[in-house]
């Protein structure tokens, strides 16, 4: 990486949400755009430490520490941007859930970490959440997708209502994509519920995500 962005990485790694934000903006009016500084910096330093954290060298606490980081640079950003740049920093709007019936967050939580780190916003609404809650969500956030967990077998029915509420209104199935994932979801299920994705760990919830978005 460009010894420029030095400081810049070492703040995202260590989790110095203030040293981020002030390296942030020395570097952007430094002459360099913000774009370049996401593309060239951020975007790399969060695929390692995605890479990373998928081989255990790292875990959830720092995973989380350095989204907090990355979500306030965008901040601190934003301001930087030209008129059309915004969206070019942004893979997507996500409304995540455990869905309902399913008390269990861990994984959910892992996953989260894993999107707003890859550069996702991420609207997290808990767990034991009403399909019908997370429809209504999507639209609140403007998400472009809706991401659901669930962990046990009893849930999963509200899992497949949640896809039929979407797949059966013809502006929903427009507007967004469904993911799946959890221990009793198999990639076959997915597909014959005809969810749009699936991701058998946090790795791949960020692969299918960003697929889903034609990134």
């Amino acid at each position: 990486m460009d010894p420029r962005y030095t400081q810049l990485e070492q703040a995202i790694r260590t989790g110095d949400v203030e040293a981020g934000k002030a390296e942030a903006v020395r570097l952007a009016e430094s002459s360099l755009s913000p774009l370049a500084i996401f593309r060239e910096c951020i975007e790399p330093c969060l695929k390692n430490i995605g890479d990373q954290f998928s081989r255990l060298e790292i875990f959830l606490p720092e995973m989380m520490e350095a989204a907090e980081v990355v979500k306030a640079v965008q901040e601190t950003l934003r301001p930087y941007l030209k008129a059309g740049e915004v969206a070019q920093t942004r893979k997507g709007r996500i409304v995540l859930c455990t869905i309902q019936g399913d008390l269990h967050d861990i994984g959910k939580n892992i996953v989260k970490a894993m999107l707003e780190v890859n550069g996702f916003e991420v609207k997290d609404l808990g767990v034991n959440v009403n399909p019908a809650e997370a429809i209504r969500a999507a639209k609140e956030f403007e998400a472009d997708i809706i991401a659901i967990s669930a962990l046990m077998l009893p849930s999963l029915p509200y899992v497949k209502d949640a896809i039929e509420m979407v797949k059966t209104n013809e502006d929903y199935r427009r507007r967004y994509k469904i993911m799946v994932g959890g221990g009793p979801v198999s990639r076959d299920w997915a597909k014959k519920v005809q969810a749009d994705g699936y991701g058998d760990d946090a790795v791949e919830a960020v692969k299918q995500a960003t697929s889903l978005m034609g990134l």
